[in-house]
């Protein structure tokens, strides 16, 4: 991503010869690198988290809390996860494309959704897992 975005400016600046579709390469990038991680993300934990009523709670509501968060965040995957899916199929019936290299957005799109959906099971099990 990064050496498609400097030759892109380099030709654009130096030969005034932009390559044809770097931004649509870029954002198509942007997107699989973002959706890959979220499952990544989910497993370890490593979401944005306030955790300012965890210090006043009791190790037992620690886990009660815990587990009713994960459940929440399972519940909210999936949900995105159908949301998307039926975008994808919607994209994918039109054949939605890029404007300059014609790059359908369906596999994207459908990717995004088994990403979330996959997040979700991540977090459905940490609500069962016994820690």
């Amino acid at each position: 991503m990064m050496l498609i975005t400097v030759v892109d400016v380099v030709a654009r600046y130096v030969f005034s010869r932009p390559v044809r579709g770097a931004f649509e390469v870029t954002e198509l990038m942007l997107v699989v690198l973002i959706f890959a991680g979220l499952p990544l993300v989910s497993f370890a934990d490593e979401h944005a988290v306030m955790d300012f009523i965890d210090r006043v709670l009791e190790p037992s509501a620690q886990r009660l809390l815990d587990r009713l968060v994960q459940a929440a965040n399972a519940a909210f995957m999936f949900l995105l996860a159908w949301l998307v899916w039926g975008k994808a199929d919607r994209i994918w019936a039109y054949r939605d494309a890029t404007d300059v290299l014609r790059i359908v957005y369906g596999p994207f799109v459908y990717f995004m959704a088994v990403t979330l959906g996959l997040a979700g099971l991540i977090h459905a099990w940490k609500v069962v897992a016994h820690r």
